[in-house]
């Protein structure tokens, strides 16, 4: 939690917000200023999976609330849609790319083990003097990326921070696994974070994370790394593909999602009602109504769009900003939570006014 920002408290949603604004007055204050997207055009719907693996489109639209999932054509890697995102938004905000001083990429599909996916984007972006570096822990990626931005830019390190979420889980997935393939989409969404003049001018409030390794061997990727290097045998284990326990984590995510919102909002005296816009990981339409049921948060509030993306893991919030951008249901100055669930296991929630 941002030194300075516990206390603030809003008991309505028409209730003022001098108290919060008092409050954050007193620390330095960081916004997200801008969003980008890259989603690769060519689509895997439900009735093409029917023709790889043992399902239906009925089967998978009730289970899981997709329909269609973005894939990429063959050589197309995270770095291409990561650099993609973030020129879209070099070019919203008029930004050079010698302007941006660090970027940090959220994935657990890097182009390559080594040099990290962020160094690959400085480049393609042509962000020369930017350092840079990759974080790895899945679908909560994303939103623990976005708290190291933000204590570079509060701690007037860096004025231009790029947070990009990014996977091709297609490079990952076992399609003859009906578990694992049809949740998974490819896709990039980055989020410009930097200082903020005041509270209207959007903040980031507070942030709570939590992992529970115990959870590790349930959603896992068990080759490629020090425990089981590459092999002929791991290669024909399948041990490169994604492996899940699909009612453990299922299980997980429908509880500790709203859990860990709830702590969240507890601690600022708020609810579920006091929220303008909900934005969750994109995994199961079923945990996502789980946690805005518990939450009470009103549904014309809740942004979902894994109908269109599937399961993008660390891009599912800034893919779903953009959606809340694009419907106008997103707008400056409103209470924004976001909420984060995965692999891990590993959970998160962040607390923001919108910047823009």
């Amino acid at each position: 939690m941002q030194p300075g920002l516990a206390g603030v408290r809003r008991a309505g949603p028409d209730r003022s917000t001098e108290t919060e604004e008092r409050l954050l007055s007193k620390v330095a204050l960081a916004r997200i200023s801008a969003v980008g997207t890259g989603v690769p055009p060519k689509l895997l719907t439900n009735k093409d999976l029917e023709k790889l693996v043992d399902t239906t489109d009925e089967w998978i639209l009730e289970r899981t609330g997709i329909r269609q999932r973005h894939v990429v054509e063959k050589g197309v890697a995270s770095s291409d849609l990561a650099a993609e995102a973030a020129r879209k938004i070099l070019a919203q905000t008029g930004l050079k790319p010698t302007d941006i001083e660090l970027i940090i990429v959220a994935t657990i599909t890097p182009d390559m083990q080594l040099p990290a996916t962020a160094c690959l984007v400085q480049h393609k972006i042509g962000a020369t003097g930017a350092w840079g570096f990759d974080l790895s822990i899945a679908c909560s990626g994303f939103l623990y990326a976005l708290q190291v931005a933000v204590q570079f830019v509060v701690n007037g390190t860096h004025k231009n921070v790029l947070v990009i979420g990014v996977d091709v889980m297609t490079s990952i997935i076992d399609y003859t696994d009906r578990q694992t393939c049809i949740i998974f989409g490819d896709g990039a969404g980055a989020a410009l974070v930097q200082p903020s003049a005041s509270v209207e001018e959007g903040c980031f409030i507070d942030f709570l994370h939590e992992v529970d390794g115990s959870g590790g061997d349930f959603l896992c990727l068990p080759g490629g790394g020090s425990k089981n290097p590459t092999s002929h045998e791991t290669v024909d284990k399948k041990l490169h593909y994604v492996h899940q326990d699909g009612k453990v984590v299922f299980k997980f995510a429908a509880v500790k999602m709203a859990e860990i919102c709830v702590r969240l909002l507890e601690r600022h005296g708020l609810t579920g009602k006091d929220i303008d816009v909900f934005i969750p990981h994109q995994a199961n339409l079923r945990i996502i109504n789980a946690a805005v049921e518990r939450l009470q948060v009103p549904a014309d509030r809740v942004i979902i769009n894994i109908d269109t993306y599937g399961n993008t893991t660390a891009a599912t919030l800034p893919l779903a900003m953009q959606t809340a951008l694009d419907q106008g249901r997103l707008k400056k100055g409103d209470l924004v939570l976001l909420a984060s669930m995965g692999a891990g296991f590993s959970a998160g929630a962040c607390l923001m006014r919108w910047g823009f």
